[in-house]
């Protein structure tokens, strides 16, 4: 492998011109397509396999030319206090606004609270439904007007008047993520290189990449089904792994630089060896993200195929593009003070004393570059006094690690699971204050009704067996109302509506479907209809529940292949046992601060998330698969490094403290940039949204800065050579991959090795 990667980027640097015209022709011709394309498909909230998705298709089938979900608006009516909405002043402004909107455009139909029966027992209390003829997202600017005007016309009355539903949905405040996570990773980068050139080559190649993979899964958006949110989740992750992986080539290209390696040497060795390091960090990310498709979801799948075509482009341009990219500049991107300087190689004629007359300068420079200050003062990077402070305290430190972490996972055994919906928005939107103005009105269960639908063909009496099932339901303790049942036209199929008297993301909500589902069989066997409950409360349940189901499958099909993938790597057994229990160390403490923050409200003003609730259902399978994926890669790059030193003879001890040398401060800037990347889609308004950019946030910050830096260095000191340990006859089997360079080393050893040792080396123009 690294040989290869050797060969590839030699290439690279020499041809840099044809290399970067090809990626710029990419870029070129996947933007065309883009601009080609059809319009990108909405999300689908379609999941086979549940009862509540199939009960929705039945309506489908048997309601045609309705959607089950399609688009209503419920406008809600408060009277001022003291008064009642059926007052003749209040009664008339709603009847006006009934009557204005029904002439509206697009408008299928708008019923009148006061025909309906839609009026509190207090009057206090009333809703107008109005039915569209096409989804929230076709509405045209003229519909959502009309509804406005009319709104404000009977809130001049003095009228409370909000509008519940997607038809005025408040867009979310838009974030500044992707800029602040770029300027946050500049600066990181910045004082990390000391050098503008370096610290803007990751960024560049990050953009590249990133505009290549959004490109291409707007091109191909229509003919696979990738949605706006696929591009979302493609662009956050690409900006991420797209920097951690040039950052890395580039780190290794200076060191090369460092030890003497002309320019095109030096990279190469940095591909053949950081450059192995990130083929197999991508592999691992690519396994956790096409893992997903295992989950049986539609939507998780697409995300996953989209995200991991953007790590694989990131991969790629690492390969490629950055070496051709530092034989255009490649002095800029080393620190100032070690830049090719004229004056060092104007003559290389002898002086006065017998030496090249830039010796001194030389002598300093690297003196410098080991180390050392002019005046002799050692200077010991952090990386290496925090190794040799783990190394001598393991078990305590390793303890201290265990503790911690699954103290902050905790919370994470009482993760509740749903939807939200408009209850999690900020109390500023008419969405949530018509939610609350119904919940007040009509009771807690009225914002979340349960559809159930009954399928009445095997039954001899029809009509009768929906009563029965109506009736039944009616005597379900936990229901307070059961609307009258509506026949299709066929007279096969009805559906009615029951009411809980809890609200919909409530435990005991949960409980009740539960209760109807598990008496369905003594029902449908006494009436002689089968029926399926539905709507969005039981929609979430369902999905909940696969999503609980799947986690385990997932987890092992995942850790399982990445298992197989480390071990060849590393050629050992113990160390990828060791990543995947670090791993589950660092997301449950992420899932236990998700639910701290977002759950249970502890520091959820500090980070600008107004209301709790339960977490969303696909967030912990979804940062179960990023996160493993992110999490390898510290893994890969860090523990590498270690292992190189350890194959070059250096004892245990001394290959975790050489490892952390070389490594440390880069991962660390690497987690940075990832923190600050998903850190910045908590600016946005969008619950969902905070709600991802903070659990990855702070499952990077657990796994690189506790996991990998405590956790696996104190492990790797208690088992000494034992962690290299592979048994002979599997030894034979795996093949070998070379992540280390040995076979780069054999091959161009060191300029020091190559002189006899001499530290004063001549420089070397370029």
């Amino acid at each position: 492998m690294s040989t290869f990667l050797y060969r590839v980027a030699h290439w690279a640097f020499r041809r840099r011109r044809t290399v970067v015209l090809v990626w710029v022709a990419v870029l070129a011709a996947v933007f065309l397509g883009a601009a080609n394309s059809s319009e990108a498909p909405e999300d689908s909230a379609s999941l086979p396999g549940i009862e509540s998705q199939q009960a929705f298709d039945l309506l489908d089938e048997r309601f045609p030319g309705t959607e089950a979900d399609g688009t209503q608006a419920r406008v809600v009516f408060v009277a001022a206090d003291g008064q009642q909405v059926t007052s003749t002043a209040n009664r008339s402004a709603v009847d006006t606004l009934v009557d204005e909107v029904a002439d509206g455009p697009q408008v299928a139909g708008a019923t009148s609270p006061f025909d309906a029966h839609a009026v509190s027992e207090d009057a206090s209390t009333a809703y107008a439904t109005i039915t569209y003829r096409t989804t929230a997202d076709d509405l045209t600017e003229a519909s959502k007007e009309a509804l406005t005007e009319a709104v404000e016309h009977a809130r001049d009355v003095g009228l409370t008047v909000e509008v519940g539903g997607s038809v005025l949905e408040t867009e979310p405040a838009q974030g500044i993520g992707e800029v602040l996570g770029i300027l946050v990773a500049a600066a990181v980068l910045f004082i990390t290189f000391g050098s503008l050139a370096a610290a803007g080559l990751p960024l560049l190649t990050a953009v590249l990449g990133v505009g290549i993979s959004l490109a291409t899964i707007t091109a191909l958006g229509s003919a696979l089904g990738f949605s706006s949110t696929v591009g979302e989740l493609a662009m956050m992750l690409g900006l991420a792994v797209g920097i951690d992986y040039s950052l890395f080539v580039v780190s290794r290209y200076r060191e090369e630089r460092a030890k003497g390696h002309q320019a095109q040497e030096a990279a190469a060795l940095a591909v053949g060896t950081a450059g192995s390091a990130v083929v197999f960090a991508g592999l691992t990310v690519l396994i956790a993200l096409l893992g997903l498709s295992v989950v049986g979801v539609p939507t998780l799948t697409k995300m996953g195929i989209g995200s991991a075509g953007t790590v694989l482009v990131g991969v790629l341009i690492a390969l490629t593009a950055v070496p051709a990219l530092l034989g255009f500049w490649p002095d800029a991107v080393l620190p100032r003070r070690d830049r090719e300087d004229p004056r060092r190689t104007r003559s290389r004629r002898p002086g006065r004393f017998g030496r090249n007359r830039n010796w001194t300068w030389n002598w300093t420079w690297n003196w410098n570059r080991q180390g050392t200050t002019p005046a002799g003062t050692a200077r010991t990077p952090w990386g290496v006094r925090w190794a040799r402070f783990v190394t001598r305290r393991p078990a305590a430190v390793l303890l201290l690690t265990i503790v911690g972490l699954g103290a902050l996972a905790v919370p994470s055994l009482n993760l509740w699971m749903g939807m939200p919906g408009a209850e999690s928005k900020p109390t500023t939107t008419t969405e949530r204050r018509a939610y609350d103005a119904l919940a007040d009105g009509f009771g807690p269960g009225f914002n979340g009704p349960l559809t159930v639908v009954v399928d009445v063909k095997g039954a001899d009496d029809p009509a009768a067996a929906v009563t029965a099932v109506s009736d039944r339901l009616a005597d379900t303790e936990g229901i307070v109302s059961v609307s009258p049942p509506h026949f299709n036209e066929a007279k096969d199929t009805a559906v009615v509506s029951a009411v809980p008297s809890t609200g919909p993301a409530g435990e005991r909500t949960q409980d009740l479907v539960r209760t109807i589902r598990d008496e369905r069989p003594a029902i449908e066997s006494a009436t002689g209809a089968e029926f399926q409950v539905t709507g969005t409360t039981a929609l979430n349940i369902d999905v909940g529940r696969k999503m609980q189901d799947a986690l385990v499958p997932y987890l092992a099909v995942v850790v399982s292949l990445a298992f197989l993938l480390l071990m060849v790597v590393f050629r050992s057994i113990l160390v990828p046992v060791k990543a995947a229990l670090g791993f589950l160390l660092s997301v449950g403490a992420a899932l236990g601060a998700i639910v701290t923050v977002f759950q249970e409200g502890h520091g959820a003003g500090v980070f600008g998330v107004e209301e709790t609730g339960p977490i969303m259902s696909t967030m912990p399978i979804f940062l179960v698969g990023i996160v493993f994926g992110l999490a390898m890669d510290y893994q890969v790059f860090l523990v590498s490094r270690i292992r190189e030193a350890h194959i070059h003879g250096e004892q245990p001890d001394q290959a975790v403290v050489t490892g952390f040398r070389h490594s440390a401060q880069v991962v660390g800037a690497a987690a940075l940039i990832m923190m600050a990347v998903f850190g910045g889609f908590m600016t946005g308004g969008e619950s969902m949204v905070k709600m991802v950019g903070f659990g990855l946030a702070s499952a990077v910050f657990f796994d690189a800065f506790v996991v990998r830096m405590a956790f696996v260095p104190a492990v790797l000191a208690l088992l000494g050579k034992r962690a290299w340990w592979l048994p002979g006859r599997l030894d034979r089997l795996l093949p070998r991959v070379d992540v280390e360079g040995e076979a780069l080393t054999r091959r161009a050893p060191a300029p020091d090795d190559a002189s006899g040792g001499d530290d004063r080396r001549e420089s070397v123009t370029v």
